[in-house]
C-alpha cells in the first residue's frame, strides 16, 4: 500500500521583516531517510533533513509534515537546539506533524538541521507467504534538493522477488538504497517470498425456471500460466468438468423444472510472479485480435489510436494517463461502458474499461490480448481498488508475448489509482484469476457472479491466506466392452478415464494393445480438470468368422495399467444361439411330422 508523502513547510520571514509566506522556494530541502523492517514487521523510520537558506531575508521557525500513516508511534524529534516536542494530528490523509525549531538559524546559505523518528506497522506486511514492503513517494519532487531512501530488511526474508521501479544499485547486507528519481511520486514496492498460497471457499446460486431439465455450468477457478490450483471439495458433485478453449474449468449440472441449487467449491491456489509459456498456434493467435462486445477493434478511433501505440507499452501507458477510476461508479453499479464508450467518457472508468480499452487497442495493433477476472488482494480500496466490492472481484488484462511465448499479467487501473507503482512490467502476488475471457468477452462468469434475484446471500467469495498447497494427481481408468466377442460382428468399446485427484492432469498417452482386437494404437487425451473425466471410443477389428480364442486388451495411461481379457467366438457358438436353433429346428420338425400325419387320409374303395 503506497501511501504519498506530503510536506508543508511553515516558513517565516527573518527578523527584519517578521511577516509569514508560504512558499518553499526560498528554501532547498535535503533528506536521508532509513526504513529498518524489523522481524515483527514493524517498521523504525528514522529522517534526518536539512533546510538551506536559499535568500537572507527568512528562516524556518517550524515545519509541519504530512504522512500517509494513521499508525504511528514512539514518535521522537531534535534539532541542533536539543528536543523538540513535536504536535501530531490525525487526519484522513493519515497524521500531521508539527515541529516547532528550538534555533532559528538565519543566512543565506545556513541550514536548520533537525530529525524525526517514528514507528509504524503500515510499511511492511507480511501476508501469507510473500511479505510486502511498500515506501511512499513523493508528492512534489521539485521541494526537494537530495531524497535518499535506505531499507534494511531482516536477514531470513533473502533477496527480493521484485523491486518497483528496478534499480541500479545491488541489494547488499540486506539493504536497498534509493534516491530522489528511483522513489519518484509513486514509492517503491518490494516483496520477498516465491509464492502466495490462498484458500478459497466459494458459492453459486443456480436455478432452472423452466418446466424441463436444462444443463448448465458454473466457472471453477482454473490452474493457469501463474497460478496452480488444488480443487478439494464441490457439492453437489458435478456429471463432468470440462475445459474450454481459453482454458476454464466448467463444471456441468442438470437441473430439474424449477430445481434451485447452492453449490459449494473449496480448494487451495499457488500464485506464482512470472508465467509459464505457453505457445499459442496460429488459429489461436488469430482468434485473440478478433472484435469482440465491448472491444471494438474495427472502429476508426480504435484503430487510430492503435496505429500510433504500437507496443503493449505504450498501449498500457496511454490507458494509464487517459482514464480516470470513477469510484462512484462503484457504488451505482452502472453497465460496463467498453472500450469505444469510455473514449467518449474517460472520466467515469472503472477496472473493466481500464481492461477493455486495452485488449481493444492492443487487439487492433495485433497484439493477443484478453481479459482476466477474479479475486485481487487489497488493504487500500482507495489506491487498490475493486470494482465489485461485495465479493471483492477486479478485472485485469493480458498481453501475449511472442519472443516470450507467453500470456503477461498487467493492470493499468492499479498503476492508475496508485499513482504510477509498476504494473506493467512486474506485477504481484495479489491477482488470483478465476476466469479467463479471449473468445468472449463476457463469459464465462466468474464465481461471485452466480446470484439470483432474490439472493440474499450477500457475499459468495471466501479468499484467505494459506499455508500448504498440496496436490494429488490420481486417475481412474475403466474399459467398458463385453466379456464375449462374435467373430464377424462390429463392436465398440469404450476407455473412461477419471481424474480423481484435485489437480488438473497433463496430457497424456493412452496406449491400447492386443494381439487380435485392437493391434496397438495410442491416443492423446488432453488436460482433465479434477472431478472431470474423458472418454475414448474405439472400434474393435472384425474377427475372422471361425475365430475362437480368447484376447487381452491393454491400457496403458498415465502411469497406470488396465487388463481385460475377452472371449472371441464364432456366433453360432453361443449356447442361447445353439438352443434357440435347437428349440427352432424340433418345432419345425415337429410341425412337418403334425403335416405329415395330417395328410395321411384313408381312402375309401368300392366294393
Amino acid at each position: 500500500m503506497k501511501k504519498n508523502l506530503f510536506f508543508f513547510l511553515v516558513l517565516f520571514s527573518s527578523y527584519l521583516f517578521p511577516v509569514k509566506v508560504f512558499a518553499v522556494s526560498n528554501f532547498s530541502a535535503d533528506y536521508n531517510v532509513s526504513y529498518n523492517v524489523l522481524p515483527t514487521t514493524y517498521t523504525h523510520v528514522n529522517i534526518d533533513a536539512s533546510l538551506t537558506n536559499l535568500t537572507g531575508r527568512y528562516y524556518a521557525s517550524s515545519y509541519k509534515i504530512q504522512l500517509g500513516f494513521k499508525d504511528i508511534a514512539n514518535i521522537r524529534a531534535s534539532d541542533t537546539g536539543g528536543v523538540v516536542i513535536p504536535t501530531v494530528l490525525k487526519n484522513s490523509r493519515g497524521s500531521s506533524i508539527e515541529l516547532v525549531f528550538n534555533n532559528k538559524v538565519a543566512g543565506e546559505g545556513k541550514k536548520t538541521i533537525f530529525n524525526l523518528s517514528f514507528d509504524t506497522s503500515e510499511v511492511a506486511q507480511a501476508q501469507g507467504e510473500v511479505w510486502e514492503i511498500n515506501i511512499p513517494g513523493l508528492s512534489t519532487q521539485n521541494d526537494f534538493k537530495s531524497f535518499n531512501v535506505s531499507v534494511t530488511v531482516p536477514p531470513f526474508l533473502g533477496k527480493p522477488a521484485y523491486i518497483k521501479p528496478s534499480i541500479k544499485t545491488a541489494f547488499m547486507a540486506n539493504k536497498l538504497t534509493f534516491n530522489k528519481d528511483d522513489l519518484g511520486t509513486s514509492g517503491i514496492s518490494i516483496a520477498f517470498g516465491n509464492s502466495q498460497i490462498y484458500n478459497f471457499n466459494l458459492r453459486y446460486h443456480l436455478e432452472n425456471k423452466n418446466l424441463f431439465p436444462v444443463k448448465t455450468e458454473i466457472a471453477l477457478p482454473p490452474t493457469t500460466n501463474y497460478q496452480d490450483v488444488a480443487v478439494d471439495y464441490i457439492f453437489p458433485r458435478p456429471t463432468n468438468v470440462t475445459t474450454d478453449k481459453d482454458g476454464n474449468w466448467l463444471a456441468e449440472y442438470l437441473l430439474l423444472p424449477s430445481q434451485t441449487a447452492v453449490i459449494t467449491v473449496r480448494g487451495v491456489a499457488r500464485l506464482f510472479l512470472n508465467s509459464k509459456q505457453e505457445p499459442l498456434l496460429t488459429d489461436e493467435f488469430n482468434e485473440f485480435l478478433k472484435q469482440q462486445k465491448y472491444w471494438e477493434t474495427s472502429n476508426n478511433k480504435i484503430k487510430d489510436i492503435a496505429l500510433k501505440l504500437k507496443t503493449p507499452k505504450e498501449i498500457f501507458g496511454y490507458v494509464v494517463d487517459n482514464l480516470q477510476y470513477d469510484f462512484s461508479r462503484v457504488i451505482a453499479k452502472k453497465p460496463r461502458l467498453g472500450a469505444l464508450n469510455v473514449l467518449d467518457d474517460s472520466t467515469s472508468a472503472v477496472c473493466l474499461e481500464f481492461t477493455d480499452l486495452f485488449i481493444a487497442l492492443s487487439r487492433a495493433a495485433g497484439i493477443p490480448a484478453r481479459e482476466i477476472d477474479g479475486y485481487a488482494f487489497t488493504k487500500n480500496t482507495d489506491e487498490r481498488p475493486l470494482s465489485l466490492v461485495d465479493d471483492v472481484l477486479h478485472a485485469w488484462p493480458e498481453y501475449y508475448d511472442t519472443e516470450k511465448k507467453s500470456w503477461i499479467m498487467v493492470d493499468p487501473t492499479w498503476e492508475n489509482t496508485t499513482g504510477g507503482v509498476d504494473y506493467f512490467k512486474t506485477i504481484d502476488f495479489d491477482h488470483f484469476a478465476f476466469v479467463l475471457k479471449g473468445y468472449s468477452s463476457s463469459y464465462p462468469i466468474p464465481a461471485g457472479g452466480y446470484k439470483l434475484a432474490n439472493n440474499k446471500s450477500g457475499k459468495d467469495v471466501f479468499v484467505s491466506f494459506g499455508k500448504e498447497f498440496n496436490q494429488t494427481k490420481t486417475l481412474k481408468v475403466t474399459f467398458d466392452i463385453p466379456e464375449i466377442i462374435y467373430t464377424g460382428v462390429s463392436v465398440n468399446g469404450k476407455i473412461k478415464v477419471v481424474n480423481t485427484g484435485n489437480s488438473v492432469t497433463d496430457p497424456m498417452e493412452v496406449k491400447l494393445s492386443s494381439k487380435l482386437l485392437t493391434g496397438e494404437k495410442t491416443f492423446i487425451l488432453d488436460k482433465i480438470p479434477p472431478y472431470g473425466f474423458k472418454t475414448i471410443h474405439l472400434e474393435l477389428i472384425k474377427q475372422p468368422i471361425l475365430t475362437n480364442k480368447k484376447d487381452t486388451i491393454t491400457i496403458h495411461v498415465g502411469g497406470y495399467s488396465v487388463r481385460k481379457t475377452v472371449k472371441i467366438t464364432p456366433l453360432f457358438l453361443n449356447k442361447w444361439i445353439l438352443i434357440e436353433g435347437f428349440l427352432i429346428v424340433s418345432f419345425f420338425f415337429v410341425l412337418s411330422l403334425i403335416i405329415k400325419r395330417a395328410g395321411r387320409v384313408p381312402l375309401s374303395g368300392g366294393k
